[in-house]
């Protein structure tokens, strides 16, 4: 009469360090939780690896979407999802839900948000960055004063150096705030040469409180300038004028309405 043999016990530490030493991270710290529930719903050996290296995948993606966001420079806090189009209803949901698939980023499209301070343009602005960051493209965030100065410190390099700069190389490029100070003619030029090259080759968002018949102020003046960056910017582009309450200015009312 033969004797069945007991199933080899599984070894836990050892499984987790074997995980670890392949560099799954994330299945080996589910490792326990997932036994837990094996022990008691007993699934197929194929469905219990699945669900190991599935949470390995999911983890790894989720680290990416992290990394690359900070990389990105992009503010946290705002997103699509949180953004109240109850409050603000001059903002079609429609379009932005149609803007968050990243089509015109593929696309190298432009987005120009426009509107008085207050109205929302930055919140959507990061979401939509957000929402192209997760699915796969490369965004920087600039305030337009901080544009400026890598601008005017990179206004002598060679074109071989200038391309590799993140604001040229992106396959995004967010401007927050452009229109609250004038440029200077340098500033007008340096921009013009930034509009130029990413023209058909990179995606850019721009919020700003100037309507687009306000730009040759803006641009120290110069008509043929601002003509020629619109050209470009307006060539594929999606416009959102936004008029509507200020966001900050009813935060302001209901803290007052509550000290009463």
């Amino acid at each position: 009469m033969t004797t069945k043999k007991a199933p080899p016990v599984l070894d836990v530490d050892r499984t987790r360090q074997r995980l670890l030493a392949l560099g799954l991270g994330f299945a080996a710290k589910e490792l326990d939780r997932l036994l837990t529930e094996a022990v008691k719903e007993t699934p197929p050996p194929h469905v219990f690896l699945d669900g190991l290296l599935s949470g390995e995948i999911a983890g790894r993606e989720e680290r990416r979407i992290e990394r690359s966001l900070r990389l990105s420079n992009l503010p946290t806090g705002p997103t699509i999802a949180n953004f109240d189009f109850a409050f603000q209803p001059a903002v079609e949901r429609s379009r932005i839900e149609t803007l968050s698939t990243s089509a015109w980023v593929r696309s190298a499209e432009t987005v120009l948000l426009q509107g008085p301070p207050g109205v929302g343009k930055t919140h959507l602005a990061i979401g939509l960055g957000i929402k192209a960051r997760e699915q796969g493209f490369s965004v920087q965030f600039y305030r337009f004063d901080e544009l400026l100065t890598q601008l005017r410190r990179d206004a002598a390099l060679p074109p071989s150096k200038l391309r590799r700069k993140k604001y040229l190389s992106t396959m995004l490029l967010i401007i927050d705030e452009l229109g609250f100070e004038p440029m200077d003619r340098q500033e007008a030029s340096l921009f013009f040469r930034l509009v130029t090259y990413r023209y058909g080759r990179g995606a850019i968002l721009i919020t700003t409180n100037k309507s687009v018949r306000d730009w040759t102020e803006l641009l120290a003046g110069d008509e043929v300038l601002a003509t020629a960056i619109l050209d470009r910017l307006l060539h594929h582009a999606h416009v959102i004028n936004i008029k509507g309450r200020s966001y900050r200015l009813r935060e302001l009312e209901e803290t007052l309405g509550m000290t009463k």
